[in-house]
């Protein structure tokens, strides 16, 4: 009897954990089509509009041929009128006494459009870096949702999202506010083929939920951006044909008490300069990173830090300007695109300071060969002087030196502090 009792509770307690297993496996897979059909549904609708636009784009063109069209055929018309009448042309009477045509004045435009300085104190630093193990999940970052992983893209290591994938810089308290008053944000992003947007939020969407502030979601394309407050910008000079076979983006964002800005490469997009809410926190999700649909998106190069005193009054007050912003290519002094917001402001406090005169010097953190970071550190000291006179600074103003790993400024034990340690001062002379 006992035993047919044990039997009977043993089969209700299997009965019971087994139909609970089985709900949790259907729900997350009720949740996982869902977000399948979501893709799908927004992918379509991606779709239709790149087709409007190609459609509009079209339009655009016929219409612009056939006005040039009849624009000819006026002026062909007005010039044979001209000559038979001998009037028309506007004149102007020279010191010699003979008439010449005036011809119309350009309008001259000066536009800034990368104005984008980094911050100079590196709050959170990720490359990410050679020693990350390729397959694993990135040692310096949190997991929300989705699927994410090291890997390997043409010899450097990157944060691949395979599925979804929304992840957070791992940091002690994350729960609080640890963005600044000025602060800065920067990160290279690959958009695969036919791939949809990424979303990055001014805030921690997991350890920061309940704090009364908003997401922030900013939503980026190769061709855009859409910010809160504000909606989509498009980028001026970019197409739906623009990044058809995937590429890379590097984005970047000023925040300066309440001032905000967001560039694509080289062209500032967004410029808000009242943002009404509370950055917190960092969060990536490229929601629709699908590896099994061939859409990986990876992302490399993500640095948040403080932002410092204007580069002038750095000068003045310090004798010297550090600058952690200006970016080479790995293991060579050839100078990235985004180096020229910090290399334009310099040139501007040089044209502003005629009398100012600096030593470009260069220093590396301690990974790799002395001698080697040691002559790397005085070639990049001396690229950088040198675009500096291709911009129109005279050679007697500037030296260049170089000091490899021998003058760190702090510990090179960490991303943070080795990302501190590879810059480039202007010391007066």
């Amino acid at each position: 009897m006992k035993k047919y009792v044990i039997l009977l509770v043993s089969m209700f307690l299997f009965n019971v954990s087994f139909s609970q297993i089985l709900d949790r496996v259907i729900d997350r897979a009720a949740r996982k089509a869902e977000q399948r059909v979501e893709r799908k549904v927004d992918n379509t609708i991606d779709k239709g509009l790149d087709d409007v636009e190609k459609t509009l784009d079209g339009s655009k063109t016929k219409e612009k041929k056939t006005k040039e069209k009849n624009d000819k055929k006026n002026n062909e018309k007005e010039n044979i009128a001209s000559e038979k009448e001998e009037t028309g042309s506007q004149e102007k009477i020279t010191d010699s006494g003979k008439s010449s045509k005036e011809a119309p004045k350009e309008k001259v435009v000066v536009w800034n459009k990368f104005d984008f300085i980094p911050g100079d104190k590196v709050i959170f630093e990720d490359a990410p870096s050679s020693s990350e193990r390729n397959g694993e999940f990135p040692s310096r970052w949190d997991l929300k949702n989705g699927q994410v992983e090291i890997g390997n893209v043409d010899g450097e290591n990157v944060i691949m999202f395979l599925d979804g994938g929304e992840i957070i810089p791992y940091m002690e308290n994350s729960s609080k506010d640890y963005l600044p008053d000025v602060f800065t944000i920067e990160f290279d992003y690959y958009s695969p083929a036919g791939g949809n947007r990424l979303s990055f939020y001014l805030k921690d969407r997991k350890n920061q939920v309940g704090n009364g502030e908003k997401d922030q979601e900013f939503e980026v394309t190769p061709k855009r951006i859409d910010a809160p407050e504000l909606g989509a910008v498009e980028h001026p000079s970019r197409d739906y044909k623009y990044c058809e076979n995937g590429c890379w983006v590097h984005v970047s964002l000023a925040y300066t008490s309440g001032k905000l800005k967001v560039y694509l490469d080289d062209t500032r997009l967004i410029n808000i300069p009242h943002y009404g809410s509370n950055p917190t926190g960092f969060t990536i999700y490229p929601y629709f990173a699908s590896a099994s649909d061939k859409k990986t998106f990876y992302v490399k190069n993500i640095r948040i830090a403080e932002g410092g005193v204007p580069y002038y009054d750095r000068a003045m007050q310090d004798g010297k300007i550090v600058v952690t912003g200006i970016r080479f290519d790995v293991g060579k002094a050839t100078l990235k695109p985004e180096s020229m917001g910090p290399i334009n402001e310099i040139l501007y406090v040089l044209k502003n300071s005629p009398d100012l005169k600096f030593s470009i010097e260069g220093h590396t953190d301690t990974d790799g060969d002395e001698a080697i970071n040691q002559k790397l550190s005085e070639d990049r000291a001396k690229s950088v002087m040198e675009r500096l006179i291709e911009l129109g600074i005279d050679k007697s103003r500037l030296a260049y030196k170089g000091f490899g790993e021998s003058k760190p400024i702090t510990e090179n034990n960490t991303p943070e502090g080795k990302a501190q340690n590879r810059r480039v001062e202007f010391v007066k002379m």
